[in-house]
């Protein structure tokens, strides 16, 4: 008895004297989340954590790759855990290095620089890998990828993705699953034509039906992306880099780059090596543990195989790892995992999709209700039997999820009134709805937020969706689950919810929306920035980021003139001319409907010459752009040229871009040439909430763009011309909205002035009309300038005249600067790269010699913007 005592007595303290060695293979999203359970659990006291990592990077939302291909989002904001996080909750993170193979034997580590590293506890997460299908021509002889071949899985993907989208026209994206159309989208919105290519029948087979697949596919071709179903691809053209995409039929689909994205695989590799049980995926029991395997060996995340399944979806993943951290810190030594009953949630290329369940029904006692409406990009179904919920999908109309979820997640029974499964017909309403949701339902795929995580956000005080958002990171992935969590943000603050009134102010350092502020400034007689501040903002306050959102508001509300002070605007609109990336500016000249004359050539052509300019160069908008100017030239330069201003640099009425109209184009149905110059004649200048990009075709072939303009007309034939508004072909892309058809170019330019009168009174500060017109819904907008249905026309065309009368070309500035540094030379703060000049058909498009006016850069108070 008391040799025993003595023995257990003299091993406590030998077990406590250090931590445990847990280490990580993988630093992806189940990896690291895994990392997070255990350290949450208080796992910080009883592992020294050491995770390693492929890429070297911190952890980041792999969903949100699409939204950084898109630009809707940048690298720093899908980053989950930033590589000061591992410092500050003393993790050894080995990032970029890859791990070779594992003697679980002797419990070490062997990386690929040729180290090894002892363990403990070791937890696979080696994620999973693109699936490449066989198709001649795509590797080389040493297996490489030919060049402009793709896959679309990391970060590193994504860089060079953007990077070939700037430089390269024509793509085909290989897969029509989730992955595939976001890669579509995402390059479609850098103007990149893209054939999707897809082997199943329909869209997102896995997910989807093969109706709702169809009516994906109207959403998805609607965005001008050629979809082709039903089809493998044969091979790849292209020697030194790929020129095509060959299918069965011996159709070629011209491409100069190809994104694969046919699937995943679990990457197993490292298992395999390492002598683990592997079949499709690392075999783990429901402990997580690797089967056959006495030590402890774990995996989790894409790479295993639990049951039989592998999981391709975020949701599994949390599941195994909070079961992963219950067993590795004893928080619930019996925690085990069962599997998941799959709800996906996503935003596809812009179209909510929520899927649970089976997407159509199995058998024939199986019910099945459906409701489709293509033309609006919806459509919805359940899937019932014996009274119970088996499957959901919810496409374009995703309102019902919280209370399809929880009817699917619990087995609850159903209304006998199967409709009101979709519509509010008698089932409870979105309060009762996410009140039954569990606490353990997961709202938030993305990031992995459950009900309960959200209730308790609302309990430790954040009383405002946005301070829940942030507390919890739900929603903050690709947006789908927003509304839910909104529901949920109101349940659980039980009426205390508080608004975040900010939202909707106009400009952040003054609490008003843009109606109240304007009937403020109005009622006060303010024509200055500083005014309004005195007067409006609490306690007087001034605001910087406000200034230049003030600054066009009062320019649009007092066409006569305000009082300007030259710290309210950008530093493109106090020079009048466009900042470059070292300190110099561009110039555009006004070439009305992109129309010039020899004479205007020649004199673009002799102040090129006189003032060193570093590049001549044709913008898209029809204009010749001088770049590499000194500010303090630019008045002499404006004189010498004797022309307009372009206003390429402000928030305004920019070009009108045309066609040639029916002069010389054996198409024309009307006179677009004409009617460019008329309108940019009319418009010049107009400050704006932001640009505003204007087009005018002859005819619907759209040789001008005019369908992805923010105001863009077309002529139909029978002296009539469509007015399109709404539209976009940049960062973002969107087909503009018929806002109607008119009989004479005349009310062209009426209709035109209403609406950009209308957008300049409501839009918010830097919302472009692609945000704008749906906002408000192109109905809305149609019955108030078409229809006059708020009696507000007549008052909108007369501020517009008043606007037009007012007009004066800022570059007559340089005559009489405003201020008397207006044109100042700029202060040489920070050296920055030299800008060299760029002679037509340069090889390579760089030589060495450097531009004269690059060895300044713009002071701290002319940073780009």
């Amino acid at each position: 008895m008391t040799t025993t005592t003595s023995t257990r007595t003299a091993e406590l303290p030998h077990q406590r004297s250090r931590k445990r060695r847990l280490v990580v293979v993988g630093n992806g999203m189940a990896g690291a989340r895994a990392v997070e359970e255990v350290l949450e659990r208080g796992g910080a006291q009883q592992f020294d954590v050491t995770v390693f990592g492929a890429e070297p990077y911190g952890n980041y939302n792999r969903i949100m790759l699409s939204h950084v291909l898109a630009g809707q989002e940048d690298e720093d904001g899908i980053v989950l855990n930033s590589l000061p996080w591992y410092t500050e909750n003393g993790i050894d993170l080995r990032a970029g290095v890859a791990v070779e193979r594992v003697d679980t034997f002797a419990k070490v580590v062997h990386d690929a620089t040729g180290a090894t590293t002892p363990y403990d506890v070791l937890v696979l997460a080696t994620g999973a890998t693109p699936f490449f299908p066989s198709m001649d021509g795509l590797r080389r002889e040493d297996g490489s990828l030919l060049d402009g071949v793709f896959a679309f899985r990391t970060l590193d993907d994504t860089r060079a993705l953007l990077a070939a989208a700037r430089t390269h026209r024509r793509a085909v994206v290989i897969g029509g699953g989730l992955l595939g159309l976001e890669a579509a989208h995402g390059l479609a919105t850098h103007g990149v034509q893209v054939d999707l290519v897809h082997s199943p029948k329909h869209l997102m087979n896995q997910q989807l039906g093969p109706e709702a697949g169809r009516v994906l596919r109207r959403s998805i071709e609607a965005l001008g992306i050629r979809v082709h179903t039903g089809v493998r691809t044969k091979g790849v053209h292209g020697t030194d880099r790929v020129t095509g995409v060959e299918l069965p039929d011996g159709e070629v689909l011209d491409a100069d780059l190809v994104v694969v994205a046919a699937g995943i695989r679990p990457n197993t590799e490292v298992a395999l090596r390492s002598g683990l049980e592997v079949e499709r995926g690392v075999v783990v029991d429901d402990r997580m543990r690797c089967e056959g395997e006495a030590g402890e060996v774990y995996a989790i995340g894409e790479c295993v195989q639990h049951r039989g399944e592998t999981y391709g979806l975020v949701a599994p993943l949390w599941e195994q790892a909070g079961v992963l951290a219950d067993h590795l810190t004893g928080a619930d030594p019996d925690a085990e995992y069962h599997g998941s009953r799959t709800a996906t949630k996503l935003k596809v290329a812009g179209v909510d999709v929520v899927q649970m369940g089976l997407p159509g029904p199995e058998g024939d006692d199986d019910e099945f209700v459906v409701f489709s409406e293509p033309h609006r990009g919806v459509y919805l179904n359940v899937v019932i039997r014996e009274n119970r919920l088996v499957g959901a999908t919810l496409l374009g109309d995703v309102r019902k999820t919280a209370f399809l979820q929880q009817a699917f997640d619990q087995g609850l029974p159903l209304p006998e009134e199967r409709m009101s499964l979709l519509f509010d017909l008698g089932t409870p309403g979105e309060e009762v709805g996410v009140a039954e949701l569990d606490d353990h339902a997961q709202v938030c795929n993305c990031n992995g937020v459950t009900k309960g995580a959200i209730v308790q956000a609302v309990e430790g005080g954040a009383t405002s969706l946005n301070a829940v958002m942030g507390a919890t990171r739900a929603a903050k992935g690709c947006g789908s689950c927003k509304s839910v969590v909104e529901q949920i943000t109101q349940w659980a603050a039980g009426g205390a919810l508080t608004v975040d009134e900010s939202a909707n102010w106009y400009v952040p350092g003054i609490p008003m929306a843009k109606p109240e502020l304007m009937a403020a400034i109005r009622a006060k007689g303010l024509k200055s920035v500083s005014a309004v501040f005195r007067e409006l903002a609490p306690g007087g306050a001034e605001d910087a980021k406000s200034k230049m959102g003030l600054t066009s508001l009062l320019r649009m509300m007092w066409p006569e003139g305000i009082e300007e002070e030259r710290d309210g605007r950008f530093i493109n609109d106090r020079v009048h001319a466009n900042i470059q990336r070292d300190g110099t500016f561009s110039v555009v000249p006004q070439m009305k409907g992109g129309v010039t004359t020899p004479e205007q050539l020649e004199k673009i052509a002799a102040v090129a010459r006189k003032y060193d300019v570093g590049l001549v160069k044709v913008t898209g908008g029809q204009r010749i752009d001088l770049l590499g100017l000194k500010k303090e030239d630019l008045p002499q330069v404006w004189k010498d040229l004797g022309m307009p201003s372009g206003y390429a640099y402000g928030k305004s009425v920019r070009t009108v871009k045309t066609c040639v109209g029916t002069d010389y184009c054996r198409f024309g149905l009307g006179d677009s040439t004409q009617l460019g110059i008329d309108m940019e004649t009319r418009f010049q200048g107009i400050e704006t909430p932001a640009k505003l990009k204007l087009g005018v075709v002859g005819c619907p072939r759209n040789c001008a763009e005019a369908y992805v303009k923010d105001i863009g007309v077309v002529a139909i034939g029978a002296g009539k011309w469509e007015v399109h508004v709404g539209g976009a072909a940049g960062a973002s892309v969107r087909k503009a909205d018929l806002l109607a058809t008119v009989d004479s170019p005349q009310e062209v330019l009426t209709l035109t002035g209403r609406f950009i009168q209308f957008y300049r009174e409501w839009g918010n500060w830097l919302e472009r009309t692609y945000e704008f017109v749906p906002r408000l819904g192109i109905e809305r907008v149609r019955a108030v300038l078409v229809e006059d249905s708020d009696g507000v026309a007549e008052g909108l065309d007369e501020r517009m005249q008043a606007t037009v009368d007012n007009y004066r070309d800022p570059w007559q500035e340089g005559e009489q600067p405003v201020t008397p540094g207006q044109f100042r030379p700029s202060l040489p703060l920070v050296a920055l790269p030299l800008v060299p000049n760029r002679p037509a058909g340069a090889p390579g498009g760089l030589l060495p010699e450097v531009h004269a006016n690059a060895e300044a850069a713009p002071s701290t108070a002319e940073v780009p913007r």
